[in-house]
């Protein structure tokens, strides 16, 4: 028995299908990858701006927690300015325009240098802090979508390290709550 009731609209919802088809098209091309997994990249995109609408006050500034080729994804959406705009303003649940502002990882964390040069104290702190932000945002993923699945899976970093390296289930990661992260 399925017990999947959609809470969240697709991206083919969110974008109408001109426009889909327009950026699994153009990303299948791009980079050769299966059109099934370009239409999952595709998803988790629009998934990353759905919650981030939802959740400002939650989401809202925290650093990207997806794998590059999502970001492509996005600039290409902005590039797509009307289009765009109607997708922030219309159709995903804040009703606002989502910003988008690249920086490198080191430098949204204050300019660490990742060398190990930095204090231990300072350091741990970051990292605790920088965990408990890749971490926030899981219970909301899967109360909008359900649970984490091996077609989301390689898209998003926190994910995929908690799976691979730590040895998570899916189904582990799916059940964590923003208490469970570094320090609660």
């Amino acid at each position: 028995m399925t017990t999947s009731a959609r809470v969240a609209p697709t991206a083919e919802d969110l974008l109408g299908s001109a426009l889909y088809g327009e950026a699994v098209g153009y990303f299948t091309a791009k980079t050769e990858h299966p059109r099934a997994y370009v239409e999952h990249q595709v998803r988790e995109c629009l998934r990353y701006l759905y919650l981030v609408s939802r959740h400002p006050d939650r989401l809202g500034g925290l650093f990207l927690p997806v794998e590059q080729e999502i970001d492509e994804i996005w600039h290409f959406l902005i590039l797509q300015t009307r289009e765009y705009r109607e997708l922030c303003e219309q159709s995903l649940p804040g009703g606002h325009f989502i910003h988008h502002r690249s920086i490198a990882y080191t430098d949204y964390q204050g300019g660490e240098s990742g060398d190990g040069s930095e204090g231990g104290e300072r350091a741990d702190e970051r990292r605790r802090g920088a965990a408990e932000e890749a971490l926030r945002w899981i219970p909301l993923y899967t109360a909008a979508f359900g649970p984490f699945d091996e077609d989301a899976l390689p898209h998003w970093t926190i994910v995929r390290f908690l799976h691979r390296e730590m040895g998570m289930s899916l189904a582990e990661i799916s059940a964590l709550n923003a208490s469970d992260g570094p320090g609660a």
